[in-house]
């Protein structure tokens, strides 16, 4: 492949960031995306919001002279490749592709023959050929498959995740037809060890969901075992661990405060949404899955109130501190966490609450949260601590052994002011 080929990246997130930025490394031309203009000021000063991309790293892009971040999509203009990773978000429980058609629409105008166009956000199957390609076809001029390429390779990014990352994850690519399919191919064998080629888009899809749908079963399973175990008297952590030790037959998953981000709380709603569209069924797993998870905020609520009552203190005007407010360790990614939830119960109970968290941007702070340090004397003027993230710049040990009861979601901390999820 000739270097120095222009790629547009439609969103700069935790998805699009580290996409930009292995292909800079490779020797693209990378114009970054962002309709978002606090996050697209930050990397145009060289200061990263996305975890697993250092400052150094986009600096020396910037640098480089091979990438831009931008809002404007006048910068596409003759682009060789583009990859949209937009969100795609519920509203009201109903799959919102707003952002996928607006990207498409946008991009449809700088499309020439020759270019490929793939799709790397979460969607139902079906999204790339029934509404990306008639989009792009219809602002362009052009026929997919004929005149430009097109596809659909789910993203795979574990934020946070130091073994597996962008370029060591296994890719799967797909495309409309054979052609376009080698294109995607070529494409992503520049920037990946290992691409997966699948027959078709809807297969691809499908992929996604699969994936992330396994892992929210799964997890509503233990975190249902742990609200159980709890009114058993059981340590459902102790029994996780020792399950664990089986080297076949079981896959460890661990409960927690509830699930978050841009995968879990939506991608196995898109798949029980197609099916009810589609086959007029319900997908019982999903749905029983969904009502679990989308309460364990609630779960955590009632279990820090009963500590408080236990110390003889109302939540009405107590204050609660909150240790970690993004869905996953060692990220700032505040999108669908539990925390936000578990804030909007807590302000309605006249709760005063405060969190603790270096990783989540100002511009995505919850509104009526204090922010503060992790520190003893934040400790010890809180009437509550609740860990929900276990992010590795807390000091954790600070927990232990204080006055402060402390309700840990992560089985972290120990002592006997501590009891576990």
């Amino acid at each position: 492949m000739a270097r120095h080929q222009k790629l547009v990246v439609v969103g700069q997130g935790y998805v699009g960031l580290p996409v930009a930025m292995r292909a800079v490394e490779v020797g693209f031309d990378v114009v970054g995306i962002d309709l978002d203009r606090p996050r697209v000021a930050s990397l145009s000063d060289g200061i990263s919001y996305v975890d697993d991309i250092s400052d150094d790293t986009l600096r020396s892009a910037l640098d480089s002279g091979q990438y831009q971040a931008t809002t404007d999509y006048e910068d596409a203009g003759g682009f060789d490749f583009a990859v949209i990773t937009v969100p795609t978000p519920l509203r009201e429980s109903l799959p919102d592709l707003s952002f996928i058609e607006s990207a498409a629409e946008s991009l449809s105008h700088h499309l020439r023959r020759g270019a490929t166009v793939v799709l790397e956000s979460t969607t139902y199957p079906g999204t790339t050929e029934e509404l990306l390609v008639p989009i792009l076809e219809q602002g362009s001029g052009l026929k997919g498959g004929t005149d430009f390429y097109i596809g659909y390779s789910p993203e795979r990014i574990d934020p946070g995740n130091k073994t597996w990352g962008f370029v060591e994850t296994p890719k799967v690519v797909s495309g409309v037809n054979s052609a376009s399919l080698a294109a995607v191919k070529r494409f992503y064998d520049e920037l990946i060890d290992e691409t997966i080629p699948v027959s078709a888009p809807k297969e691809a899809e499908l992929t996604k969901l699969l994936e992330n749908t396994f892992r929210h079963v799964n997890i509503a399973l233990v975190n249902e075992l742990a609200i159980f175990a709890h009114q058993l008297g059981v340590n459902v952590w102790e029994s996780i661990e020792a399950a664990g030790s089986k080297p076949f037959g079981f896959m460890k998953f661990t409960p927690g405060p509830g699930v978050g981000g841009h995968c879990l709380p939506v991608d196995p709603s898109y798949l029980s949404w197609q099916v009810r569209r589609k086959l007029g069924q319900n997908f019982r797993f999903v749905e029983l899955a969904n009502d679990v998870n989308d309460h364990m905020p609630d779960y955590v609520s009632r279990r820090l109130t009963s500590m408080l009552n236990g110390e003889k203190k109302p939540l009405h005007g107590s204050r609660v501190l909150l240790v970690g407010l993004a869905y996953k360790k060692n990220t700032g990614d505040i999108r669908e966490s539990p925390s936000l939830r578990l804030i909007e119960l807590l302000l309605e109970s006249s709760a005063i609450v405060s969190a603790a968290d270096a990783h989540v941007e100002d511009h995505r702070w919850p509104t009526g949260v204090e922010r503060v340090e992790l520190d003893r004397a934040t400790i010890i003027r809180s009437d509550i601590v609740v860990l929900l993230a276990d992010h590795d710049d807390f000091d954790l040990s600070l927990l232990e052994g204080m006055s402060t009861p402390v309700l840990d979601t992560k089985n972290r901390v120990s002592g006997h002011n501590v009891e576990w999820l």
